[in-house]
C-alpha cells in the first residue's frame, strides 16, 4: 500500500473534520465517519477546494458508530480493501445538555452511554486487528469535565471512555498498537458552544491548527 490510511470517527464537524483535513492534506487516505451527511460532504468539498497535489482522498461514511453491525461492516471493507490501518481517530462523542445530576434526562443519559462508552469499547475490538496488521496508532481526545458540576452526563461518559483507552494503553505498551490519549486546547467548536453560550470565542483556539498540533506530534 503507498498510501498511509487513517479511520476519523466523527469526522463531520469540529476537531474530528480538522484532522481529516490535515491528514489529507498531508496525502494520507481518509475513511471520514459521521451521522450527519452534509457535515461530511462540506469537509469533502474542503479537501477538493484546496486543490493540493498529492493530496490524500477521502471516502465518506455516513453512519452512526452505535450501530455496531455497520461498523463492523465497515471495518471489514477496510480489511478487504487496504488490508490494514496507520491511523484512527475518535472523535465522535455525544453532548448531552447541561444538567444537574438530580434532573438528569434518561434519553439523553442513555444516549451518552452508548456514544461515548459502548460504541467506544466495540470499536476498540473492531479496530484493534487493522491497527495490528498496520503497526498503527489510535488517538483519543479527553475533554476532562468529569466531577465539574452540571457536566453528568456528559463528564462521567467521557471519563470513562478515556479510562477505558487508558486500560487499552496499558495492556499494548509492549505489543501495540499503540495508544495515544490528547488533550485538545479550548476552540470554538459546536460542543463548546452548548457548553458556554454567548463566550467570546476570539481567544479560542484555530481547530485546524490544535489538529496540526496533535497530529504532527504523533
Amino acid at each position: 500500500m503507498s498510501r498511509k490510511l487513517a479511520l476519523i470517527t466523527g469526522a463531520s464537524r469540529g476537531i474530528g473534520a480538522a484532522m481529516a483535513e490535515h491528514l489529507a492534506q498531508k496525502g494520507w487516505d481518509v475513511v471520514a465517519v459521521a451521522r450527519t451527511v452534509g457535515g461530511l460532504e462540506e469537509l469533502d468539498d474542503r479537501v477538493k477546494t484546496l486543490g493540493l497535489p498529492g493530496a490524500g482522498h477521502l471516502t465518506l461514511a455516513p453512519m452512526d458508530v452505535t450501530n455496531e453491525d455497520a461498523m463492523r461492516h465497515l471495518c471489514r471493507q477496510v480489511h478487504d480493501r487496504w488490508g490494514s490501518l496507520q491511523l484512527w481517530v475518535h472523535a465522535a462523542v455525544h453532548v448531552a445538555p447541561l444538567s444537574p445530576a438530580g434532573s438528569l434526562d434518561m434519553k439523553d443519559w442513555d444516549k451518552s452511554i452508548a456514544t461515548n462508552l459502548r460504541a467506544t469499547g466495540s470499536l476498540i475490538t473492531l479496530v484493534e486487528p487493522l491497527l495490528i496488521e498496520g503497526k498503527g496508532t489510535a488517538l483519543f481526545l479527553d475533554d476532562p469535565r468529569g466531577g465539574q458540576k452540571f457536566f453528568g452526563a456528559y463528564g462521567a461518559t467521557k471519563a470513562g471512555q478515556i479510562a477505558l483507552a487508558q486500560s487499552w494503553q496499558a495492556e499494548t505498551a509492549k505489543l501495540g498498537p499503540r495508544v495515544v490519549i490528547a488533550t485538545p486546547g479550548p476552540m470554538p467548536t459546536a460542543t463548546r458552544a452548548r457548553f458556554f453560550p454567548g463566550e467570546d470565542r476570539k481567544p479560542l483556539l484555530d481547530p485546524r491548527a490544535e489538529a496540526a498540533r496533535i497530529l504532527d506530534a504523533l
